[in-house]
């Protein structure tokens, strides 16, 4: 039998990164937009605050662009403050090395099953999507989506009875399938 599991984001993940005006290592994305037009070139941040302090942070996103080098629709939605752009930009490793910054994905994502746990049956092939780039590691998938405890599912792993073409131990962040035998 063939499962899909979704891994899905609830909300912006939290930025590590240091606050500027405290000893904070946590700021939360506003999802907001700061674009800042000086005649031909613009610069845009994606706003942050501070877990701790509340100070508001700027991540650079574009510096000293020219406005024709910047398509209109990814304009607009700048303008628009996209949560999804925001999301979008947050994931570019582009900007996180700009920024100095990773994600901290703890109580941002959850897991569906849409309810399609058999394990009745002998064989069950399952399907792990990842909408986002998140880090999660596979026997805490597992055990959430089976409802079995962490140290029953290292078990099973050892066994043999829970095999994959992917390490399942350490995290991923991409899509990967397992093989659940009774």
């Amino acid at each position: 039998m063939l499962i899909t599991w979704a891994v899905v984001p609830t909300c912006l993940p939290l930025v590590r990164r240091r606050c500027h005006a405290c000893a904070s290592r946590r700021l939360r994305p506003s999802g907001r937009f700061r674009v800042n037009a000086n005649h031909k070139l613009i610069d845009v941040w994606l706003l942050a605050l501070c877990t701790a302090c509340g100070i508001t942070a700027k991540l650079t996103v574009l510096e000293r662009m020219t406005v024709r080098a910047i398509r209109p629709e990814m304009l607009d939605r700048l303008h628009d403050n996209d949560s999804g752009l925001a999301a979008e930009l947050l994931q570019d490793p582009v900007v996180q090395r700009r920024n100095r910054f990773d994600l901290d994905w703890t109580d941002a994502w959850r897991l569906d099953t849409d309810g399609s746990v058999h394990l009745d049956h002998d064989v069950i092939d399952v399907v792990v999507r990842f909408a986002a780039r998140i880090p999660v590691r596979p026997e805490r998938l597992i055990a959430d989506g089976c409802g079995l405890s962490r140290g029953e599912v290292d078990r099973l792993i050892r066994e043999g009875r829970i095999v994959s073409a992917v390490r399942l131990s350490g995290t991923l962040s991409g899509d990967f399938t397992f093989t659940l035998k009774r």
